[in-house]
């Protein structure tokens, strides 16, 4: 069976043995079936999606109280119950006389009243479809900003430049170190560092929890020889009096944000500040070039967002899967597609399944479950009470980044691609 027959029937509402023959049974009570019911209810989904979809972007862009929202909600939501009327709703029975009180309508009326709420049915369609692909224009003309009246941990944007004898040595400008008092209070610092790519001796994952296993912050932390790590999170960039939202961030609602930034500002607000729950993950089995390279992707993306502002979108460009899409072209197949890419709160139990959180890391008898890793790796105790405003803030940022790695076998690099990937498969089948 072809394609279009398969369609062709699969629209057919009228079952085999009620169709019309020959126009002799024109009036006859005619049979839905299945197909008839699957094929509505499909219709019936889709218009109210569309139509939820396209109400809570205008909600989300222009606020609940807007004119423009209650007046584009007014319009959407009439045309959608009258469209939906038209074709589901019965018609309501005319009054009958003493002469049509003997007999039914005439083949002929009822015909027509089938025809007239067949072409309404079709023109609230065309009118509902208009509508919505106004819509749909207009969301997709909506363009991210790079000035906006931005709230101070993410009004500066990282910049760097290379040396000119020394392409490794990098002077970012704009690194966040911000002395946080409380959650929303700190007093502001953006400072300027270098660092030596050539040095870069390791990446560790940070998972910050606030709402359930599930969702997490994702920041990722370059560790050097003889320095302090470096830590980079992609955030979105809040305006001044805006606060997150999930659902908000599916409608072109916060622009995407690159900060560069010492731990002790970025993850001690969320330890201390917030009191969120954090777990740092040092990712094993990588090469100094394959580390390098990732350190690359964030210069890459620092660049482009300067040239052009991004949305953040929740699903696909988020704090989480942008690492992953950046990581996986420097890995390749060492990174698989997963669905806890998009399941943030699930991204060390995936880098565990591929190899990539070592399985052994004390070389002891005793391999670590996925639940040791969480236990050994919650930080938010090591760093309890921790005094961030004191002496010199170089030193007080080498002092956190070390407390927050107590008792975390950190990994070498792996002196080949061989060996890097021999001990990630040894590291996913020791878990088993």
């Amino acid at each position: 069976m072809s394609l279009r027959s398969f369609f062709s029937r699969l629209l057919m509402p009228l079952s085999n043995s009620h169709r019309l023959e020959n126009g002799a049974a024109h009036g006859r009570q005619q049979k839905r079936t299945w197909r008839y019911y699957l094929v509505q209810f499909f219709i019936v989904t889709t218009l109210l999606l569309s139509a939820i979809w396209l109400l809570m972007a205008l909600w989300y862009q222009f606020g609940v109280r807007s004119i423009i929202t209650w007046l584009a909600t007014i319009v959407i939501v009439g045309v959608l119950i009258a469209l939906l009327s038209s074709r589901y709703w019965p018609s309501p029975a005319k009054p009958l006389n003493n002469q049509q009180a003997n007999s039914q309508l005439t083949n002929h009326a009822k015909t027509s009243r089938n025809i007239n709420k067949k072409s309404a049915s079709k023109w609230l369609m065309g009118l509902y479809a208009a509508i919505w692909f106004v819509g749909l224009g207009w969301f997709m003309s909506i363009e991210p900003e790079q000035n906006r009246d931005w709230m101070p941990e993410v009004s500066e944007r990282v910049t760097y430049e290379r040396d000119a004898d020394n392409p490794d040595l990098v002077t970012f400008s704009n690194v966040r170190n911000f002395d946080w008092h409380t959650d929303k209070e700190a007093t502001e610092h953006w400072d300027t560092r270098t660092i030596d790519m050539s040095k870069l001796s390791g990446v560790d994952v940070t998972n910050s929890y606030w709402m359930g296993p599930l969702i997490a912050h994702t920041l990722v932390s370059f560790r050097f020889e003889d320095d302090r790590p470096l830590a980079f999170s992609f955030e979105i960039r809040k305006e001044n009096g805006e606060s997150f939202s999930a659902l908000a961030g599916f409608f072109r609602r916060f622009e995407l944000s690159l900060i560069a930034a010492e731990e002790r500002d970025i993850i001690y607000t969320r330890t201390n500040a917030r009191g969120e729950q954090v777990y740092l993950f040092p990712v094993s089995n990588l090469q100094q070039h394959e580390v390098k390279s990732l350190f690359e992707s964030y210069l890459t993306a620092a660049d482009e967002l300067n040239a052009k502002p991004a949305w953040y979108n929740t699903l696909m460009s988020n704090c989480t899967n942008i690492i992953f899409y950046m990581a996986r072209i420097v890995s390749g197949d060492r990174l698989p597609w997963d669905y806890r890419i998009w399941v943030s709160g699930w991204l060390p139990n995936y880098l565990y399944d591929v190899g990539m959180l070592d399985a052994n890391p004390e070389k002891d008898a005793q391999p670590w479950s996925m639940d040791t890793w969480y236990e050994r790796t919650h930080i938010n105790a090591k760093v309890r009470g921790f005094n961030n405003q004191v002496g010199n803030s170089a030193t007080n940022s080498r002092k956190f980044s070390e407390q927050i790695r107590q008792d975390i076998p950190m990994p070498p690099l792996a002196d080949s691609q061989t060996d890097a990937e021999a001990s990630a498969k040894l590291a996913a089948d020791a878990k088993d």
